[in-house]
């Protein structure tokens, strides 16, 4: 069994004839910009499982495996040329995921160690913590290495989890949850019979978002160019941010879960519907507001928050992607707002309706280079984010939630909790929102650089967050 401190096992020179089968191909630059993110702490995507049964560890690898012959982005490597400073994603032929073990014994080292006195946290929430900040990829120059790696921890007697961790330039969101859909289905069904194993089988490395973009909505002039670049510099000196406990010292990724109720995730989006609002616009909105009263600011005193919206293009490239497709195909629409303790519904149209003009402009497409640039211009500058804190937003959320119920499944295997999340203590958010609806309940998980924020003042906000959703819905009913 692994213990702590462990590197993943490194993997056997390649076979002379299957390395002339080898794909190599030059990243993006969306996927330039998160290889340059991951090594500072931005950008690690962590699935968890827990479970009540113990995993089949050999079928669980072979299902791995199966899915990575059927995305082979999720077999490559991250290659860095030194003498050029650019990445490339190296693809052998064959897959070569093995999942590394962690016996009672070991986990229990790590629980103990990674606690921290938090006595509140469950086990399974502090190997989230502790998984999400395994950086593999801190140092580009050492080695190539993999994009997805596998852990399994025995917490317990009768309690197990189960870790995927992935490069974000391989892998965002909306590819993790399809991931992790197809890994449940292959496990269920006995990990496959026919080689593959799932719906889609890409025959190559997918290509990078930006060569995929309409060729309509992808131009934009030069000037115009820069005079944006030089609005979002400008603004984000305005920016107000969450107050910071320690910038000073090493960063890592924390988690602060906030979860309604049935009746509450039905009130809340109910209330989002008949405003003809999504429900990033609502959290967006509630976050901004305990963030505001936060500081115990006078009534009339306005604070400029900055909101980044992450959206799914797969259904508007050209050509059309599929729901499952495997890569990095979100973009990024950042929005201002002023804030002086509106009601959550009023904040959350103002905000809703500038990301629609957002989206209206094209903006998710034409200012892609110049938010990638600028994300890559403060990991090499922090200086240039307040206490050097490479906070770029207030909050981070996804356009559309998670949908999951798939609840028959989940007892089947002994599925009892999971999460989906990434570090965001590089370059990033004051706070990152995960959100899933599961079985009717919202579930977010609220990632946050600690120590710059603490794990009390997050809760606290977020606990603050999550009144003002449930108290704006009861008020709206009355």
């Amino acid at each position: 069994m692994a213990q702590e401190g462990e590197s993943e096992t490194l993997n056997p020179p390649m076979p002379e004839s299957e390395s002339e089968l080898t794909k190599t191909r030059p990243v993006g630059s969306t996927e330039f910009s998160w290889c340059k993110a991951v090594p500072g702490g931005t950008g690690v995507t962590v699935l968890g499982l827990f479970l009540s049964k113990p995993p089949q560890i050999p079928l669980l690898q072979t299902t791995l495996r199966n899915l990575q012959n059927s995305h082979p982005i999720l077999r490559s490597k991250i290659h860095l040329d030194t003498s050029t400073n650019t990445f490339h994603f190296v693809t052998p032929p064959n897959p070569r995921v093995q999942i590394q073990p962690f016996d009672l014994e070991s986990t229990s080292h790590i629980l103990q160690r990674e606690s921290n006195g938090h006595d509140q946290i469950s086990p399974f929430h502090t190997l989230i913590e502790h998984e999400i900040n395994r950086d593999t990829w801190q140092d580009p120059s050492r080695a190539d290495t993999d994009v997805l790696y596998a852990s399994a921890y025995t917490v317990t007697d009768d309690r197990f989890a189960v870790f995927l961790r992935l490069h974000t330039s391989a892998c965002d969101r909306a590819a993790a949850v399809a991931l992790l859909k197809e890994l449940l289905r292959l496990v269920a069904g006995g990990g496959g019979d026919d080689g593959g194993g799932t719906d889609v089988k890409e025959e190559n490395v997918n290509l990078a978002i930006e060569d995929l973009i309409p060729e309509s909505k992808k131009s934009k002039p030069f000037w115009a160019r820069g005079l944006d670049m030089l609005g979002y510099s400008l603004n984000s000196l305005r920016f107000a941010n969450l107050s910071f406990v320690d910038a000073d010292s090493p960063r890592s990724s924390k988690m602060v879960r906030m979860q309604l109720n049935a009746d509450e995730t039905e009130s809340l989006l109910a209330g989002c519907k008949s405003r003809g609002i999504k429900l990033c616009a609502a959290l967006a909105a509630a976050g901004m507001i305990a963030s505001w009263t936060s500081k115990h600011l006078p009534d009339y005193q306005r604070e400029k928050y900055a909101v980044v919206t992450l959206v799914d293009c797969r259904s508007i490239l050209d050509p059309v992607l599929c729901s499952n497709h495997v890569g990095f195909y979100h973009s990024a629409i950042l929005n201002t707002h002023d804030v002086c303790g509106e009601p959550l519904w009023e904040l959350a149209k103002r905000s809703y309706s500038a990301f629609v003009n957002s989206m209206n402009c094209n903006k998710h497409f034409s200012d892609m280079s110049d938010l990638n640039f600028l994300m890559c211009k403060a990991i090499e500058n922090p200086g240039l984010t307040p206490s050097s804190a490479l906070r770029t937003a207030l909050f981070s959320v996804f356009e559309d939630p998670v949908f999951d119920d798939s609840a028959e499944m989940h007892e089947e295997l002994g599925l009892e909790d999971y999460v989906g999340c990434a570090s965001t203590h590089g370059v990033g958010p004051s706070i990152a929102i995960f959100d899933t609806i599961r079985g009717g309940k919202l579930d977010c998980a609220c990632i946050y650089p600690s120590p710059l924020h603490s794990r009390e003042q997050i809760q606290e906000l977020v606990d603050h967050m999550k009144r003002i959703l449930v108290d704006g819905c009861n008020s709206e009913n009355q």
